[in-house]
């Protein structure tokens, strides 16, 4: 078994490694969101957690882990009466982003308990979790269903299965730390707020810091055992402390004023429903009992909001988290609790600081016409001051509204989400076939359709019905799925000189928006002057995109075929990393192309390539005035997709619903 690096050998890291050890103290608060950059000790900080907790007793040979001394009466391998059991080291189980649903919860054999009437249950990854850690790298990244269930069973302390009538339960308590990487995407604000606390870790920009990050990394790479043997000391203190605290916490008590302070501080910073106020008094009830404290005091309460508020606060997907502590000082200040409460002396183990282990970071730091009129930049339009040659500074979006819905024809099957069309685990019943595998979604009608035609011949002349392996048929779904969104946005200087791109840009807001909703891929593509670039490769980070909009410059010429070309790669490659995630292309332009020879056939060419690959578009056409060329419909028609204008995108449009109630007509006839 490997050593792990030791939790007390991380360099820097306080908030975080504070967090991880609340949670230790008193499970109920919650869990933990780790969110920083790469390379930030995240993942070390977790693993080395485990190693402090003290060592579990259980009931010998239970697979749910159940306390001797207060075995669950629902357990599974049950009933256990109460008695001695044996001790274990407490677990870190991890969830791999790729788990299924039944190695998350466990599978019960359908087929044995429709055949031969016995529960047959294998445990999950809940179950071994269960009076541990439980784990979650990149939990940004895990499909929505497994987050829902993931976050039920750690509010519940259970977990359940349930399949055609047949239940089994288990207790599932542990504690949840997910950590992620904004970059790639952020979860759904209802799900962050199923996370007691939150800890945004960067790496440290130190010198003296980082060179004593390597320093240790490289010492513990180099004797493993010898390096934790070091710091043994340091880790038996921090155990003693865990156990201290945790015998400590009943007896800690939470005063009406530091209530007040709690209510009055989730009320100043809009935090909706009431478990902000539940996370924040459990939380600063652990930091009093870390502190060796029976009393709450206003610093717990501070430093409580400063780790249970900040991801709260998020109302879209472009807002980042964070807490104005001046706010937070004034609301304090005001409510302050009474004099029973305070204590004007914290000692030197107070919440912020005395009395943590020694820092580090393990890991180190962290197609149309052309000519018909002249573009800024093409001697059409004087620039404005402090702008290079046929270039504009960048100028910010106009509010996002809410969007039509696109959508890719047909029926896919990518990963589940909310846009297309697609056959997925969970939706509703479509038909019935044959198992591939194991039966997870039972068909009854089918399955009884099936062995009904049998039953003289097995021997059945009374009621009942005898089933068999090959009767059983597995339920087809049809439910949504994620798409990857690629906007190929047209940012020359045709668009800037009509003063739209503040427009544009709020309608690529509007639907990275609607692209973070329905759980897509997103990319960015944009092409000015000479070339086109890829301003963000596919991820599934939409404020990333909405950052790299925001300062997206514009001017020059309209090289529409290379913008064209470099989106068909960017598909091309996406394609191969993942071939089941369906594209929409949205091309958002006003259809002109200028610079370079031919440059209207070549753009028509690499549009039809394409319609050629049977690729879905939208273009949103951006061209205004009283005279329009209707450019960008040609566009769309060589792309084999459909043409939106501006006003049209909008979901709540007029001229969109008349457009789609005339669609719908022709069709009809």
């Amino acid at each position: 078994m490997s050593v792990p690096f030791p939790f007390t050998a991380v360099v820097g890291q306080d908030d975080l490694r504070l967090a991880l050890l609340l949670n230790a103290v008193s499970p109920a608060v919650g869990g933990v969101l780790v969110r920083g950059e790469k390379g930030t000790a995240k993942s070390t900080a977790v693993r080395a957690l485990s190693a402090l907790l003290p060592g579990v007793d259980v009931v010998a040979g239970c697979r749910f882990s159940c306390d001797p001394a207060k075995p669950d009466a629902a357990c599974p391998d049950g009933p256990h009466e109460p008695g001695p059991g044996t001790t274990r080291p407490s677990r870190m189980v991890e969830l791999p982003v790729g788990a299924s649903e039944d190695r998350l919860v466990g599978a019960l054999d359908i087929e044995r308990a429709l055949a031969e009437g016995v529960k047959a249950f294998e445990p999950g990854l809940l179950a071994d979790a269960h009076r541990g850690i439980l784990y979650v790298d990149e939990v940004n990244l895990l499909h929505d269903h497994l987050v829902d269930l993931l976050l039920d069973a750690a509010a519940m302390g259970a977990s359940y299965v349930e399949r055609e009538g047949v239940s089994v339960r288990h207790a599932a308590r542990f504690l949840l730390v997910g950590t992620m990487n904004p970059e790639e995407g952020e979860l759904r604000p209802q799900l962050l707020d199923r996370f007691g606390l939150t800890v945004e870790v960067a790496a440290s920009r130190e010198p003296d810091q980082r060179v004593e990050v390597v320093r240790r990394r490289l010492a513990y790479d180099d004797d493993p055992a010898g390096f934790a043997a070091r710091w043994a000391d340091e880790e038996a203190a921090v155990r003693q402390r865990i156990v201290a605290a945790r015998e400590l916490l009943p007896s800690v008590r939470l005063g009406d004023g530091a209530l007040r302070q709690i209510a009055a501080t989730c009320a100043a910073f809009e935090v909706d429903g009431m478990r902000a106020d539940i996370v924040m008094a459990r939380t600063a009830t652990a930091l009093a009992a870390w502190a060796g404290r029976t009393d709450v005091l206003a610093e717990d309460v501070r430093q409580a909001a400063l780790l249970a508020l900040p991801h709260r606060r998020r109302r879209n997907p472009f807002d980042a988290p964070g807490l104005d502590e001046d706010k937070l000082d004034e609301t304090l200040e005001e409510f302050g609790g009474s004099s029973e409460d305070e204590d004007p002396d914290p000692g030197p183990d107070g919440p912020g600081g005395g009395g943590q282990p020694p820092s580090s970071d393990p890991e180190g730091p962290q197609g149309g016409d052309t000519g018909a009129r002249p573009e800024a930049g093409e001697g059409g339009e004087p620039q404005p001051s402090g702008a290079g040659a046929g270039e504009q500074s960048a100028v910010r979006a106009a509010e996002p509204f809410r969007t039509k819905v696109l959508s890719v024809p047909g029926l896919g099957e990518g990963a589940a989400g909310r846009r297309s069309r697609a056959r997925t685990e969970h939706g509703r019943t479509t038909g019935a076939r044959r198992p591939r595998g194991t039966l997870t979604k039972l068909h009854l009608a089918a399955t009884v359709q099936a062995a009904a035609p049998h039953q003289r011949a097995r021997g059945r002349s009374g009621p009942g019905l005898v089933v068999r392996r090959d009767d059983l048929r597995q339920a087809t779904r049809e439910g949504r799925e994620g798409n990857l969104v690629l906007f190929v946005v047209d940012a020359s200087g045709s668009m800037a000189a009509r003063q739209r791109m503040s427009a544009v840009k709020g309608a690529v807001l509007s639907l990275l928006l609607d692209a973070y909703q329905r759980r897509d891929k997103v990319g960015l593509v944009t092409f000015r002057g000479s070339a086109a670039d890829v301003a963000l490769p596919p991820t599934s980070s939409v404020d990333a995109a909405a950052a790299r909009l925001e300062s997206l410059p514009t001017g020059g010429r309209t090289p529409l075929a290379a913008g064209l070309l470099r989106a068909h790669e960017v598909l091309r490659v996406e394609r191969l990393r993942d071939p089941a995630r369906r594209a929409l292309v949205v091309v958002v332009t006003d259809g002109r192309a200028t610079g370079g020879p031919e440059p209207v056939a070549l753009a028509g060419r690499a549009a039809r390539l394409f319609a050629a690959g049977g690729v879905a578009s939208v273009v949103v056409d951006c061209e205004s005035g009283p005279v329009r060329l209707g450019l960008a419909g040609q566009l769309a028609g060589e792309l084999g997709g459909t043409a939106v204008t501006l006003d049209e995108l909008r979901a709540d449009s007029i001229a969109g619903l008349v457009r789609d109630v005339q669609g719908t007509s022709r069709r009809a006839a």
